[in-house]
């Protein structure tokens, strides 16, 4: 009998002994803001007088698939790892993580600009592309450092790794 009891008991004690984990559940979903048709508009002049055969996504957004990887797809819980030139219509270049950071930057998605939220899942890990962001879906009428408010934003974008 105290057999029984011990095989009961340290299975009963081992577990109670756990601690709860905190509940690592992602609660972060992908942009699903839509552009005006005035930035819409706007975005479709550039890429008319720069002769640029770019998709429409349902958002406003403009994107061009140069290459669409292979194997995962990020969603918005994932972590990204991306290299990437943001550039604006006059042709300055405002950032270029390759400078500082040759192998990468790692981001988690839900967190970034809608534009990178609704672009960078139209490639998969290994992909690129390059996206035409309307202001409303990068940084709106806020200047943000070298940005003016309301920018065009043009991102090319490497998906190295999603995790």
């Amino acid at each position: 009998m105290r057999k029984l009891f011990f095989l009961l008991a340290v299975p009963f004690l081992m577990t109670a002994c756990i601690k709860d984990e905190p509940n690592n559940t992602c609660q972060l979903t992908l942009s699903k803001a839509v552009a005006p048709a005035s930035e819409i508009a706007s975005v479709q002049n550039y890429l008319a007088a720069n002769s640029i055969t770019a998709t429409q996504h349902p958002s406003g957004l403009y994107y061009v698939v140069n290459n669409p990887g292979a194997a995962l797809t990020p969603t918005a819980c994932s972590a990204v790892t991306v290299k990437y030139v943001g550039r604006l219509t006059n042709g300055s270049t405002f950032e270029d993580s390759n400078t500082n950071n040759p192998n990468g930057i790692t981001f988690t998605l839900g967190q970034l600009i809608a534009g990178w939220q609704i672009g960078i899942p139209l490639v998969q890990k290994g992909g690129s592309i390059t996206l035409y962001i309307p202001p409303s879906l990068g940084y709106g009428q806020n200047a943000s450092g070298p940005i003016p408010g309301n920018s065009i934003l043009i991102f090319t974008i490497e998906l190295v790794n999603v995790q």
